[in-house]
């Protein structure tokens, strides 16, 4: 596994834009962006990593590789995934609520009764993903995107109670 690094001066300032831009268009922004304390996995090798059951809530992931990475379980609530590639990657179970996922290829991932609650996820590909009993309320997705997940959300995510197809606002 890489080390971790302390967060740079440029992943600060693209922080502080996101946050600037979501103000302006009157979105809510999670706090945690604004004070970033998580680990920093910024633009390191996870392929194949296990994270399962961790607390990786404000951790980023920017600029990362994770083929095939596990996140089963862990707490990922406000962490940073922006502009990386986790094909493959299993998230099932995991919590990822508030997540900035933009631009991120999560093609063949699992997200098998996951939580999405609120996450950005826009220019981001889920093509192949397995969303079973996700529960994606609230969240930001490209249209392409969201018209291609309801050709196959099914179920209930099992800590919300939230149908995935609902979520999804599939219709």
């Amino acid at each position: 596994m890489s080390s971790p690094r302390a967060l740079s001066p440029c992943l600060a300032l693209l922080l502080s834009v996101v946050l600037a831009l979501a103000t302006l268009i009157g979105g809510s922004v999670v706090p945690v962006w604004a004070e970033f304390q998580g680990v920093d996995y910024t633009l390191t090798n996870q392929d194949g990593q296990d994270f399962s059951g961790q607390n990786l809530a404000q951790t980023s992931f920017a600029g990362a590789q994770g083929r095939g990475a596990s996140f089963a379980g862990a707490d990922l609530h406000g962490a940073i995934f922006t502009q990386a590639a986790f094909p493959k990657a299993d998230f099932s179970g995991a919590n990822l609520s508030d997540v900035l996922m933009d631009k991120v290829d999560f093609s063949g991932a699992d997200f098998h009764n996951a939580l999405l609650r609120g996450v950005i996820a826009s220019g981001s590909s889920f093509a192949g993903a397995d969303v079973t009993g996700a529960d994606f309320s609230d969240a930001l997705i490209d249209r392409a995107d969201q018209r291609s997940l309801c050709r196959e959300a099914s179920g209930t995510n099992p800590t919300t109670g939230v149908d995935t197809r609902l979520s999804l606002d599939c219709g």
